[in-house]
């Protein structure tokens, strides 16, 4: 039955077309980092980058490399669109976009974690098969159509971050509207809808409706008889977000998906009137299904477990982050914080406290004074500074508060530990952390 469902053959232009505007997209976003400066501000003007704990080795390119990077990248993306060496052009693309990732979280978003995963998929996916340069220059044989397999792979993986995104929101402060209130407040300057966006009457129905669209429009795509409201409902929730939120590719990226749910005569009829339909729907399990059924059982075991991962971990993952990223935990909590770095000579006791404003820009500040992974970073470059000077210090996280979703300022870190010489807890709860202070005030 499992062999029967996914070794099926059918038309295979939903992956085609959803090639090309994958590759369109990605290469919009690549040139859009530079035209609108963020390499700049992200990459070429922090003295150094908050990388993901473990790569630290990961770092941007001197001088204007990283123009030059995020240039290749965009380019990459046009040989996707148009099928030119696809194989080569995605597997590169998606070895840089990772390493970018990795190499800041200042500006961390989880669509750029997506985009990893779909383009870790897309290495595996026969999108060239089909109206692209690599038939028309044979360097591939076309074919109309494929195994079933590869749309449910995709639709897989759209399930389990839908899910979890409407899972995550059934708590106090999304069901109360209060965290709709405070995304909203930050809008109140938008030309027209400004003022629209601060009543409660519209934080309700986004409220509502961010947790039911999330948990219901892949089966509902999935559903023919609902299928075409879903669709109209996805257009005006992703242009929603994409006007709102200012959230660069994503909202787009998200309806490119919907190519998967309709029929193959739809999209052929719309997007390639000349592609010869595939109807036959002949059964064949190639050579590797045993391999691939392994490999991709892992990668979803491995999705399902990720998000869960912070019930396993002492403390409010709100208050800790630990188990937050990596997670679908999308717009779910505004921190704000201050703290005071102290820093003793090992040898002297001598104390003195860090100009933080000496080493980070104002948005890693922001992050430093609020998270716990910036904050351990920020303690070990200071650590790493002074014993490139010859000496061996200890560094405190004084006066550390925070508000989680604007409740009162709380104490955050233990100001006793030292942090540049107390390592990091990937897998479990930092203890340095204080206990959650959350409350309903």
């Amino acid at each position: 039955m499992l062999n029967r469902f996914l070794f099926r053959r059918i038309d295979n232009s939903s992956l085609i077309i959803f090639r090309i505007f994958f590759g369109i997209l990605v290469a919009l976003e690549s040139y859009g980092a530079i035209i609108t400066g963020w390499i700049r501000k992200t990459l070429i003007e922090p003295s150094f980058t908050f990388n993901f704990i473990g790569f630290e080795w990961l770092q941007p390119l001197p001088g204007n490399g990283m123009y030059f990077y995020f240039f290749v990248m965009g380019t990459l993306g046009v040989f996707i669109a148009i099928g030119y060496k696809y194989r080569f052009s995605v597997i590169s693309f998606f070895i840089l976009w990772t390493a970018v990732y990795l190499m800041q979280k200042t500006s961390y978003n989880n669509h750029y974690y997506l985009l990893v995963l779909i383009t870790l998929i897309m290495c595996f996916l026969p999108a060239e098969k089909s109206n692209s340069l690599d038939v028309k220059q044979d360097r591939v044989v076309q074919s109309n159509s494929m195994y079933a397999y590869v749309k449910w792979i995709v639709v897989a993986q759209l399930f389990v971050v839908y899910t979890y995104a409407s899972v995550a929101k059934m708590y106090g402060d999304w069901l109360d509207f209060g965290m709709l209130k405070l995304l909203m407040q930050s809008k109140a300057d938008y030309y027209v809808i400004g003022t629209f966006l601060q009543q409660h009457w519209v934080h309700v129905i986004m409220g509502v409706f961010g947790i039911l669209f999330d948990l219901l429009v892949i089966p509902a795509l999935l559903y023919k008889p609902t299928r075409k409201i879903a669709f109209f409902l996805s257009i005006f929730f992703h242009l929603f977000n994409a006007v709102v939120f200012q959230i660069g590719i994503f909202p787009f990226l998200s309806l490119a998906f919907t190519v998967f749910f309709f029929e193959p005569e739809i999209i052929r009829k719309i997007f390639f009137k000349k592609k010869e339909l595939y109807s036959v729907k002949e059964i064949g399990k190639p050579n590797y299904a045993n391999l691939l059924k392994g490999v991709f059982g892992v990668y979803f075991m491995i999705q399902i477990l990720l998000p869960i991962r912070h019930h396993f971990i002492k403390d409010n993952v709100l208050w800790t982050e630990e188990g937050h990223r990596l997670s679908w935990r999308m717009m779910l909590r505004s921190r704000r914080g201050s703290i005071l770095f102290k820093v003793v000579n090992k040898k002297t006791g001598k104390a003195s406290y860090i100009k933080q404003e000496k080493y980070l820009t104002h948005k890693q500040r922001a992050r430093v004074a609020a998270y716990p992974d910036f904050i351990w970073q920020f303690a070990q470059h200071i650590k790493k500074e002074y014993q490139e000077k010859g000496e061996e210090v200890s560094v405190y996280a004084i006066n550390s508060k925070i508000s989680i979703n604007a409740r009162p300022m709380k104490n955050f870190i233990n100001p006793e530990i030292d942090l540049a010489n107390t390592p990091w807890n990937h897998f479990s709860h930092n203890n340095w952390i204080l206990t959650s202070q959350l409350t309903d005030e």
